[in-house]
């Protein structure tokens, strides 16, 4: 729901507080990229199967800001959910960046990915919305951003931007006003994403079920451990099975 004139310069002075109160965490240590195997690999013909390729590339969720290593973050629980879905083993990188938006991903992030992935995965969007980027400009970065992927992937997948619109951490004004932009910008990603066939996976009205203290980590912005986990399954469960075991 759209503001009201009058909430507008609330909303305007509660950003203005969060810019000099809110604390982020940092991009945490680790390696970004690994291999994951499934918990019990058969038998069958998947044993002797190259690795699936996932290559993840965007903002502080790609790179799993809010724990305190890379290996608790979004990309290593989907490849372990990967892996044992489809029984494979599963290779994972990220290139992702604190801060980043659509347009860096386009132009810096996109570039720094020298593999032919089985799946990329475009993950961005709050921080274009934090920096109250047009619409026009996050139509603009998407759909170039989506070209530049579908040619390094045959499989590409975007993610929508995180809830911001919950964080405890931003004034309640404010939040109103950033989940009226994040439908706008979701529903802009969802078209755009039909017009091409590229799976488009809603994370911004997921029900991960967990309250806040157990959905955000300590900055109260970035998501928790546990909580990055079932969105990792949440991702995959929106592609779903027989999508992933065509990989």
């Amino acid at each position: 729901m759209a503001l009201q004139w009058w909430e507008r310069p609330v909303a305007l002075t509660e950003a203005l507080v969060a810019k000099h109160t809110v604390r982020l965490a940092p991009e945490p240590a680790g390696d970004r990229a690994g291999t994951v195997r499934p918990a019990r690999l058969a038998a069958d013909s998947h044993a002797g199967e190259h690795p699936i390729s996932l290559v993840a590339v965007g903002d502080s969720l790609t790179v799993g800001c809010g724990v305190d290593d890379q290996i608790k973050g979004l990309v290593p629980d989907m490849a372990r959910s990967l892996a044992r879905i489809t029984g494979r083993e599963v290779a994972w990188q990220t290139h992702g960046r604190l801060g980043a938006t659509m347009r860096r991903v386009r132009f810096r992030l996109l570039p720094e990915v020298q593999v032919r992935p089985d799946l990329l995965v475009l993950c961005a969007g709050s921080n274009d919305l934090m920096a109250r980027r047009s619409e026009t400009e996050w139509r603009e970065d998407l759909t170039a951003a989506i070209d530049e992927a579908t040619a390094l992937s045959r499989h590409v997948v975007v993610i929508s931007s995180g809830q911001v619109y919950r964080s405890p951490a931003l004034g309640h004004t404010l939040r109103k006003a950033i989940l009226d932009m994040t439908d706008r910008q979701t529903a802009i990603s969802r078209s755009i994403c039909a017009a091409r066939g590229i799976p488009f996976v809603d994370m911004t009205h997921y029900d991960t079920g967990l309250s806040d203290d157990r959905f955000w980590a300590s900055d109260r912005f970035h998501p928790s451990e546990e909580c990055y986990r079932l969105l990792a399954d949440g991702v995959l469960a929106q592609l779903g099975e027989k999508t992933l075991k065509a990989l």
